[in-house]
């Protein structure tokens, strides 16, 4: 029953009160956590006993599980949880088992892949028959649909605490990039399942009003475009931009390893090509989840990700287009054919396949996802270039399957913006790939085509502070005249002293093609030596073929210049990555 000096009027009073006292425990719950989300105080009831102890688990690529897991400990606590959060790579199967509320928070990377930083626990913990019989549990996977093994690591996780007899309270959930509603219904229905029933819930108080901006994932940040500059050879096949924009008044604010997350639009003719595959005009008006009506080609360019083929998509697909071709596709035992399908394929190429007849403008927007920003590695220090944030981007464009095909973020930003133009970005964190805190350590970075990007920020932030250790990078591309991106600030790195060596590898430019892990062979008395002194490795770029080869090159190093067996270079290598000492930024 709301009091009397509640802010509210009679008919407002009884409509609370009606609607509260007809909700659950987890309804009441529920409602707090999206008020508290949507930006409003909760103010927590006094909790007749402690909640407990809550183990906040999490592994993370690019930095989403963290930010998460802190945010889970953070709201725990105002539950009357003693919640702290570990990292995978700081605990062991045994340590669960010392554990009585677990929620788990871990992404899947690559083809169903654990996280770089949880490989070791994610290996151990598969193997184990550690007895989890006395913990209660609950997993939040973060995934991309677009990939085959869609949230991979948190699906096996899940199984394995089962298995182990651990008692699932809440069921796990799936998040796709788009992950924050999901993941504040998880994380409001977990809670609630692990709290003692003694546990007051939380009740809803008045909705503060922000007086504020602030800028971040929930709200991009227009930045002005400031400076676009072509870094390839008019002979090259490659197209590479740096782009410089400014965060003037953002409050937005980076460190070295960071990425910019980039919310691009679709571009015309992609548009174009997905109302004309599907028989409609674009000029239907439909409903935007969160947004309201919009027409239809304005909700294509600006809302949806209308190119990258998924199962989720074929599913959805094959029902609004009822076609029994797309199902046998979809079967269990034609995974294969499914895969040789996607292969070179988008969306646009399923449509015309398998909706010949074209879709009605509600069952189109019913088989997309929202559109995600683009995450790049930042480019530039702070300290470097004040209230600036810069980016080192390949354009992509390719044929397959008779249409042109290019890059939705990439070639946004090359074509359809312009000097002066506002580009929606935030600060995407990565604290698994920071410079050293002592100065005087030692570095060696590999960074090929543009994932030498963070390396151009390593290097002006180590400058400006006037640090003491050596810097040795590693770069590849295709050819030395046209290929080399930012060759003259190299070039004054190394006269000025700041960079200690670079050691470089045109593919193209000899017979036999030369790769950044062959000058890494090439060099391994001295990578060793630098390793024994401490240096820390680094590594940036495809995570496909180039970070796989570097890291075998790497365990290469170890074998001969230690005279060791494979086995004891790889544990090794495991104990720099264990450590921190070997961090990589690979997509």
């Amino acid at each position: 029953m709301l009091p009397e000096h509640a802010p509210f009027n009679s008919d407002q009073r009884r409509a609370l009160d009606s609607l509260l006292s007809g909700l659950d425990p987890i309804q009441r719950g529920w409602l707090s956590g999206f008020l508290a989300a949507t930006g409003a105080t909760v103010l927590s009831s006094p909790v007749a006993v402690p909640a407990g102890k809550l183990t906040v688990l999490y592994g993370t690529e690019s930095g989403n599980c963290e930010v998460l897991a802190d945010r889970t400990v953070k709201t725990a606590k105002k539950r009357g949880f003693q919640a702290s959060m570990k990292n995978m790579s700081e605990v062991s199967p045994a340590d669960l088992a010392k554990t009585s509320n677990l929620l788990v928070i871990v992404s899947t990377w690559g083809d169903g892949d654990p996280p770089e930083t949880a490989v070791s626990f994610f290996k151990d913990f598969m193997a184990s028959d550690v007895s989890l019989a006395d913990v209660k549990f609950s997993v939040c996977g973060l995934g991309d649909t677009s990939y085959e093994k869609f949230c991979q690591t948190g699906k096996d996780i899940d199984f394995k605490l089962e298995s182990l007899g651990a008692a699932r309270v809440s069921a796990r959930v799936d998040c796709d990039v788009d992950y924050e509603e999901a993941y504040i219904d998880w994380l409001e229905v977990a809670l609630v399942a692990l709290a003692p029933t003694s546990v007051a819930v939380n009740e809803i108080a008045l909705p503060v009003t922000i007086l504020t901006t602030e800028y971040g994932k929930k709200n991009p940040y227009p930045a002005e475009m400031l400076e676009r500059v072509l870094l390839n050879g008019e002979h090259s096949s490659k197209e590479t931009l740096h782009l410089e924009f400014s965060l003037a008044a953002s409050g937005l604010s980076y460190e070295p390893g960071d990425a910019l997350a980039v919310v691009p639009v679709n571009a015309p003719d992609t548009v174009g090509a997905i109302i004309q595959a599907s028989k409609l005009t674009g000029n239907e008006e439909i409903d935007v989840k969160n947004v309201g009506r919009k027409l239809l080609a304005d909700a294509l360019r600006e809302d949806y990700d209308i190119t990258a083929l998924s199962r989720a998509v074929l599913t959805k697909l094959a029902e609004a287009a009822n076609s029994t071709v797309l199902r046998s596709l979809l079967a269990d035992d034609a995974k294969e054919r499914l895969r040789e399908f996607n292969h070179g394929r988008e969306i646009v190429d399923a449509i015309a396949e398998f909706a010949p007849s074209g879709l009605s403008a509600e069952a189109l927007i019913g088989i997309f996802r929202k559109l995600p920003p683009r995450l790049y590695s930042i480019a530039s220090s702070p300290l470097a270039h004040s209230e600036e944030v810069h980016l080192t981007v390949a354009a992509v464009r390719y044929q397959t399957h008779g249409r042109s095909r290019k890059g939705v973020c990439s070639t946004f930003l090359a074509d359809l913006v312009r000097s002066g133009d506002p580009v929606q970005v935030f600060v995407q964190p990565n604290k698994n790939f920071r410079l050293p805190a002592d100065g005087s350590t030692p570095i060696i970075m590999v960074g090929p085509g543009t994932g030498v990007a963070p390396f151009r920020a390593f290097i002006e932030h180590r400058a400006a502070l006037e640090c003491s250790g050596k810097n040795w990078l590693f770069f590849g591309d295709q050819h030395y005249t046209d290929d080399f991106l930012y060759q003259l600030e190299w070039q004054d790195h190394l006269k000025e002293g700041v960079l200690s060596r670079l050691d470089v590898a045109f593919s193209r430019d000899q017979p036999e093609k030369v790769y950044v892990q062959d000058r890494m062979l090439e060099r391994s008395k001295e990578i060793y030596q630098w390793l024994e002194e401490g240096a820390h490795f680094y590594v940036c770029g495809d995570a496909t073929r180039m970070a796989h080869d570097v890291n075998e090159a790497l365990i290469t190093v170890v074998e001969i210049e230690a005279g060791v067996s494979r086995e004891t270079a790889e544990a090794y290598v495991e104990n720099l990555k264990k450590t921190k000492r070997y961090q990589r930024d690979v997509y």
